[in-house]
């Protein structure tokens, strides 16, 4: 049985993201209109890595995520389950115009909110999925990648350019 390297797990919600960026985008250039732009490939790829995500709150991985909540939160599975269920909310409002803006907003503001989560496994060194947490300038950089393709696809995103996508 091969072990993965330290890092690899997170990395997953960027190879979905990137991935599908890519596969969406390929898909608009073979005439998927809703899928014509950059922007809005981006948009369906951000939405697939957030469901993605919160899925995975709901896996076995859930408490490998209670653990890495900072004092004076509690380590509740609630806090969990609430997390992932707005990142799926949050990932079907993104891919529904009227609610676009403010579930990029949402999901902008909850990987802010959840950063010291991060910052507080790298800190204490807790461990996730039984591998040593992600060093926290890589999950920073991560982080604010993230945080960029939503404001790019959702809250940057001029009216006019709403219609249709």
């Amino acid at each position: 049985m091969s072990r993965q390297a330290p890092g690899v797990s997170v990395m997953a919600p960027l190879f979905v993201l990137v991935v599908g960026w890519l596969l969406l985008r390929a898909a608009g250039r073979l005439g998927v209109e809703q899928l014509s732009s950059w922007r809005s490939a981006g948009r369906g790829a951000s939405a697939g890595m957030f469901m993605f995500t919160g899925a995975t709150h709901f896996s076995s991985m859930k408490s490998d995520y209670a653990a890495m909540i900072p004092e004076p939160l509690p380590k509740s599975l609630r806090l969990i389950y609430l997390t992932g269920l707005l990142q799926i909310a949050g990932a079907i409002g993104l891919l529904t115009p009227p609610l676009r803006r403010l579930a990029g907003m949402g999901l902008a503001a909850q990987l802010v909110a959840m950063f010291p989560a991060n910052a507080y496994a790298a800190r204490e060194g807790i461990p996730f999925r039984g591998r040593p947490p992600t060093p926290l300038p890589m999950r920073a950089l991560l982080q604010l990648a993230f945080i960029a393709a939503v404001w790019w696809t959702a809250i940057a995103e001029r009216p006019t350019e709403n219609r249709g996508r």
